[in-house]
């Protein structure tokens, strides 16, 4: 099993990313919990992978911290939950605060995550409340400075990201224009308006 990745990042979209490991190309899903902390195209940078094997598949996932990863394993093992929908809870809520939630089952943040209804929220929090991490790591101060994404592209990208992640496109059209307006004037860098977006839209 592929446990650990470290190579050239060759192409980085939202939900996946395309790996150049001494001229392979290891096709790559991601959280955007992940895709936050990715580096610029051609830059090195190393991922924890769980590969998920199916009889007719394997699929790498990539995580940019142990604390990601740990949690992907986790929703794994409750019913009903596979490596798409594990996938787009940490591309809904921030890592810290699925523990949070999870904790104080708060199932009305968990289903505001597209692909996670009552029912399967609710499960989430009784079957993974006594079997997160006892802490999550503070955020990082001094988080290195992100390329401006060209601002004439900015809004259809950011819109393609929310309708591929699931969200209705009237929904996510109302959230990144929300974002956008909430933006300081100058160049706007796409990871902080997508993270703007998200949390317009699950509001």
């Amino acid at each position: 099993m592929i446990a650990f990745l470290r190579g050239r990042l060759l192409e980085k979209h939202p939900n996946r990313l395309v790996l150049d490991v001494q001229g392979v190309g290891y096709d790559v899903q991601v959280p955007l919990s992940t895709f936050y902390d990715l580096p610029d195209v051609d830059v090195p940078v190393g991922l924890r992978i769980h590969t998920h094997v199916r009889e007719d598949q394997i699929a790498l996932f990539g995580f940019a911290t142990a604390l990601e990863l740990q949690l992907f394993e986790r929703l794994l093992t409750v019913s009903g939950i596979g490596p798409r929908v594990a996938l787009a809870v940490l591309s809904g809520i921030e890592p810290a605060d699925l523990v949070r939630a999870v904790r104080t089952s708060d199932v009305a943040r968990l289903t505001r995550i597209p692909g996670v209804g009552k029912k399967t929220a609710e499960r989430v929090c009784l079957e993974l409340k006594d079997k997160l991490p006892a802490q999550t790591p503070a955020s990082v101060a001094g988080e290195p400075d992100r390329v401006p994404a060209p601002e004439d592209a900015m809004r259809d990208d950011l819109l393609s990201a929310l309708v591929n992640l699931g969200y209705h496109r009237a929904a996510a059209e109302k959230a990144v224009e929300t974002a956008l307006k909430g933006m300081s004037d100058g160049a706007i860098v796409f990871e902080q308006a997508l993270r703007a977006a998200l949390k317009a839209v699950a509001r």
